[in-house]
């Protein structure tokens, strides 16, 4: 009785962890230093996947990734790309096979996503919505 108590406790712990992760909403960020204020998910996904290299006001744009296998970056490509971490890894690999496109450059987490988009208006960025502050400003929140 005591080890189904304890595994019911766990269980519960566990379970209340992952609905708080799903919770949590990823959004995309350019910094305050760019004027366009909105893009839409088809704009930020040809971005991503490596079909875009300007902002659609003609400005050079570069993407930031999170860590492959992160939270944020799986729910990121899968609601704004519709591909998977596999379905990921095969696109970029075509593309980097055949010398058309390299992917973006991943950081290790929100902060760091966050602390390079305010620096520079040609970068664009995701992360939790908790994450972002006064130096960035959301253009997407898929």
């Amino acid at each position: 009785m005591r080890a189904n108590g304890l595994f019911g406790i766990l269980l519960a712990g566990t379970l209340g962890m992952a609905a708080a992760t799903a919770q949590a909403q990823v959004v995309v960020i350019i910094s305050t230093k760019n004027p366009i204020s909105k893009l839409t998910a088809d704009q930020v996904s040809q971005i991503f996947l490596g079909q875009a290299k300007t902002f659609y006001t003609g400005a050079m744009c570069e993407p930031l990734d999170q860590a492959e296998g992160s939270g944020a970056r799986n729910e990121f490509y899968q609601k704004v790309t519709g591909k998977n971490a596999a379905q990921l890894r095969a696109h970029w690999s075509k593309l980097t096979f055949s010398g058309k496109a390299q992917p973006p450059q991943a950081l290790a987490g929100n902060q760091a996503v966050v602390k390079m988009v305010a620096d520079n208006p040609k970068f664009i960025g995701y992360v939790d919505k908790s994450a972002v502050d006064g130096s960035v400003k959301v253009v997407l929140a898929p």
